[in-house]
């Protein structure tokens, strides 16, 4: 670790609580690993993939990921509308922790 995150003064002013503020959130890193898997992906689709998600919190969490710039939103001018959901290069840059954290749970599961 850097010396910036461990002598912190204050554990809101580190990197470590910056990026926990990206990826808290109950479905966060479920739709991120999604993404990942699935790569470019529609709203239904996703819903269906997550399983257990109401329409109301998975469309405010993409708009939190959409907002953060870790997802991105295609919407195409038709219809019925079409919108297209994928993982910006600052998504996918998350995604080595996003699976070493995997890794982790695959070595310590009980």
């Amino acid at each position: 670790m850097t010396d910036k995150c461990q002598h912190a003064k204050n554990l809101e002013n580190t990197g470590f609580s910056y990026t926990l503020s990206l990826i808290n959130g109950k479905y966060k890193m479920t739709i991120l690993y999604c993404l990942t898997q699935l790569g470019v992906v529609r709203f239904n689709e996703l819903q269906r993939y997550i399983g257990n998600i109401s329409y109301k919190t998975l469309s405010s969490t993409l708009k939190e990921l959409e907002r953060d710039q870790l997802v991105i939103r295609k919407e195409y001018p038709q219809i019925p509308p079409k919108v297209e959901y994928s993982l910006s290069s600052r998504g996918q840059s998350l995604m080595p922790l996003l699976y070493d954290m995997c890794v982790w749970g695959c070595k310590n599961k009980l």
